[in-house]
């Protein structure tokens, strides 16, 4: 399973807990929604779990989210991301 696909599937897992539609890789806003998703997610207060991770953790998740967000841009070019530069 790709990165990219185990961020989806994991995003999609939790909104079906609340009745939210599932968002699909084929749907170009849905698309936008999983980069907006990833950014959240690099952000240093996200990323860290605000402090508790550190060192070997917070390194695999941010490694696990920039390639989810390179096979997203691989994906679409189109999408726009602010906190991951590629």
């Amino acid at each position: 399973m790709s990165a990219l696909t185990d961020f989806v599937d994991n995003k999609n897992a939790f909104a079906a807990l609340f009745g939210t539609k599932p968002l699909d890789l084929k749907n170009a806003a849905d698309r936008q929604k999983i980069a907006n998703s990833i950014d959240s997610a690099l952000s240093p207060e996200n990323l860290t779990c605000d402090g508790e991770l550190r060192g070997a953790q917070v390194t695999a998740k941010y490694n696990k989210l920039v390639k989810a967000a390179k096979e997203l841009q691989k994906l679409d070019y189109n999408v726009t991301f602010y906190e991951f530069t590629a």
